[in-house]
Parts: structure tokens; C-alpha cells; sequence
């Protein structure tokens, strides 16, 4: 088909789907911890670009699932979203497969990288409006999504305790083991003690995967004034005596990538993942200011953080550190630190957010 070298699982699907279209290049689309996918983006002779994600176990759910919620948040929710080109998402698919095009914007870690301060902190709000937009998407039940359109999702329902609990232990099988293996299992007992407090908690359509190479963004003109406000263009009113006010006032646009994890769930959970995985990364961590710029652009759009904030975010923190300590042998080596003192660090740290959310 080209002279490019093109990986293998991926080259039968460009053919089939772009049989007459020259691949001028090709490559890996990004970081990624999940196996059993291979994400390949391509250049075409005529510039344009296209990503395709093959499912390399053979298991056409998450195509499914991803080309459903993209549908519906595309019809549904101010948010920015991929479009597809082609997909095979059936029981037959041999290999399933999702083609997106190219987004107009930059890639949510570069554009963090590149960020001044003041920058960050309109890049935080931002990110705060997007994740609020998707969360109201409400439904009648917490559930997994198996497939959608436009006009709605297919959701098998779940109670929200155990769907979390089914997601821990995903994560773990990917982790594959390690130091910090028993800390799945300190977690799981948390939640299933806390299970009253968290059952009953809002239904919301949640992304699943809130780190920053999932996002994607759109600089905001320097004389745009209708960064802020509602979706009809309308304006929040801002005090010239907030330092924050200047920065709010040319807040970006955030959209998201990678909706193959999408679920119906708590949104408190997915705010408290989306502060660790955007705000409080290991590599390029902000600061408290970031944070609440964060949550600052969540209330901005849905006129407050989720009900029931404060009474479960602390259980989550100890979840999404599983993040952290769960795959501490894929990063650690990233860092100068040595490995036992970076392991203290993030052990006394999950000990801690532990004894947190058992003492509330």
C-alpha cells in the first residue's frame, strides 16, 4: 500500500478503509498503560491526518462503547469530541477497531508543558467546565455502557459499589502485580465498608480515563469574552479586583480523546481522579492554585460541585492513588529519586488517604 512501514495489526484496517489514500507516515499516537489496544496515527500524502485504535485482544466491547458515547456526547454535551471515520464494532469483527479524525487543538500534556502559571490556571478551569458539561448527562442508574447513539445510551445497570469495585479490580490486572499489590486489596475492603456512601450517589456519564494525553485544546482568542458563562454565549460577570478574573476570561476549550473506559458513575469520583491525573501528576504536578481553578471551572458551568462532594471525595482519593502505587514499578525509574525512598514516600501517602476516608 506505501513504502511507510505501517505495524501490522493496523495496516489490513487502513486498507480496508482507506483503499485508495496514500500513508505518507505513521506512529505510535502516544503513551499508553492498556495492552490491549494498538493506537497508530497516520498521515496521509494529501496532509491529513486520522488515528486508528485496534483491539488487539479481540474484544469489539470497547470499540463498542466508544463510538456509542462519542455519539451521544457529540449530540448531547457541549464538550469537544473526535469524530469517526469507520469503525467494526461487532461480534464478527476480526480485528474490532475505532478510526477517528485528526482534532483541531493541542494535546492536554503538551499544552500543559508550554503553560506559563497564569496559563495553567485558565488550562484548570477549563478542564473544571469540560468534566461538568459531561456529568450533566444524568441517568435513572449507575451502570456500564455497552453501546449508543445520538439519541442514547445503552447502559447494563450496576450498582454503583460494585461497578467501582469491578474497576479496581480491571486496574489491578493491568498493574500485573507488584510492590504495592496489596494496596487493591486495602481499597476494595474500603469500599465495600463505605458501600451505604456511595450507592447512592448521582448517576452521571463519566469519561473513565481523565488524564491529561486524553485531552485536547483549543486556545482561546485574546478578544473573546465568552470564555465564561453559559453554553449560549452569555458572559459571567467578573470582579476586576479577582486575580483570577483575567485568566478566567480567556479559559481555553477542552475536549476529550479516549472514551473507551465511559461508564455511568459517580462524578464525584471522576472530579477527584481528573485533580490527580490533570492537576496532581507525578510528572509536572501544579499547585493548589491549579486545583482550585479546577473545581472553580466545574461550579462555573454546573452552578456547584457534586452532591455529596465532601462526604465522599476522600474515599476516592484513596481509589485513584491506586494510580499511583498500583503501577509504582512503570514510572518510578522515571524519576532521580532512589526507588525505596520514592517507594516510603507514596506508601506513608496512601496510608494516610486510607485512615482519611475511614475517619470521616
Amino acid at each position: 500500500m506505501t513504502d511507510v512501514e505501517v505495524p501490522a495489526v493496523v495496516d489490513p484496517v487502513l486498507a480496508a478503509v482507506f483503499p485508495d489514500r496514500e500513508v505518507a507516515a505513521a506512529g505510535d499516537a502516544g503513551p499508553s498503560w492498556n495492552d490491549d489496544n494498538r493506537t497508530v496515527g497516520v498521515e496521509f500524502a494529501d496532509g491529513e491526518r486520522a488515528y486508528c485504535k485496534v483491539a488487539v485482544d479481540g474484544d469489539p466491547s470497547r470499540a463498542a462503547r466508544e463510538c456509542g458515547v462519542l455519539a451521544y456526547v457529540d449530540a448531547n454535551a457541549v464538550v469537544p469530541t473526535p469524530a469517526v471515520l469507520a469503525s467494526a464494532t461487532g461480534s464478527a469483527a476480526d480485528p474490532p477497531y475505532v478510526v477517528t479524525a485528526d482534532v483541531d487543538g493541542t494535546i492536554g500534556w503538551r499544552a500543559w508543558r508550554d503553560a506559563d502559571d497564569d496559563e495553567r490556571v485558565a488550562f484548570a478551569r477549563a478542564v473544571g467546565r469540560t468534566f461538568a458539561s459531561v456529568h450533566a448527562c444524568r441517568f435513572d442508574a449507575h451502570g456500564r455502557v455497552v453501546d449508543g447513539d445520538a439519541n442514547d445510551l445503552d447502559v447494563d445497570p450496576v450498582p454503583w459499589p460494585d461497578l467501582l469495585a469491578d474497576q479496581i479490580r480491571w486496574s489491578r490486572d493491568r498493574a500485573g502485580g507488584g510492590r504495592f499489590d496489596d494496596h487493591y486489596d486495602d481499597v476494595l475492603a474500603l469500599v465495600d465498608d463505605e458501600r451505604d456512601r456511595l450507592r447512592d450517589a448521582p448517576a452521571a456519564l463519566c469519561h473513565g480515563d481523565p488524564a491529561r494525553p486524553n485531552q485536547f485544546v483549543h486556545a482561546a482568542d485574546a478578544t473573546d469574552s465568552t470564555s465564561i458563562g453559559d453554553d449560549t454565549g452569555s458572559t459571567s460577570t467578573t470582579d476586576s479586583t479577582d486575580p483570577t478574573s483575567a485568566t478566567a476570561e480567556r479559559a481555553p476549550t477542552v475536549g476529550l480523546l479516549d472514551w473507551e473506559l465511559a461508564h455511568v458513575g459517580d462524578p464525584v469520583r471522576e472530579l477527584q481522579r481528573a485533580r490527580r491525573q490533570f492537576v496532581d501528576s507525578r510528572y509536572d504536578p501544579g499547585t493548589e492554585r491549579h486545583a482550585q481553578a479546577f473545581y472553580d471551572g466545574y461550579r462555573d458551568r454546573a452552578g456547584g460541585l457534586p452532591d455529596g462532594f465532601e462526604d465522599r471525595r476522600r474515599i476516592y482519593d484513596a481509589v485513584t492513588y491506586l494510580g499511583v502505587t498500583g503501577f509504582f514499578e512503570r514510572w518510578a525509574d522515571d524519576f532521580d529519586t532512589p526507588t525505596d525512598e520514592l517507594a516510603a514516600e507514596v506508601a506513608d501517602e496512601m496510608d494516610r488517604r486510607l485512615a482519611a476516608a475511614r475517619e470521616h
